[in-house]
């Protein structure tokens, strides 16, 4: 039985989509699961509070939760939409931390191993 994570995930982006690129359900524990909402934006710049408001006003009775990603990075005022009293919750992921998340699970990458001389271990030995 799994205990958390998403159960189901469909990736719709494409045009027309209304602004919603995926859907999916996320599975808190076995009682508690949310329809969640996604959008990606490739970016070099920032996400403004508009696109924020934008998604929300396009996931408004459609689900709980929604997520958007970025390869760039939000604005403070972004942000502040994202986490406003009353609204539906949205859930920010920049470029950084998508990057690490994509480490974590090693999903695209390879792991890499570097080793550094320790010079200092090698002086007592030295002439």
């Amino acid at each position: 039985m799994r205990e958390s994570g998403f159960e189901r995930v469909l990736v719709t982006g494409k045009s027309g989509d209304g602004g919603i690129d995926g859907h999916g359900i996320l599975q808190v524990n076995p009682f508690v699961s949310f329809m969640v909402l996604f959008q990606c934006k490739r970016y070099a710049g920032a996400v403004s509070s508009s696109q924020v408001r934008d998604f929300r006003g396009a996931m408004m009775g459609r689900a709980d939760k929604g997520i958007i990603m970025t390869t760039g990075t939000f604005t403070t005022e972004a942000t502040k939409e994202a986490r406003r009293d009353g609204a539906p919750p949205i859930e920010l992921v920049d470029g950084e931390t998508l990057a690490r998340m994509f480490e974590r699970l090693e999903l695209g990458v390879k792991p890499k191993v570097i080793y550094e001389v320790d010079e200092a271990f090698f002086e007592e030995y030295l002439l």
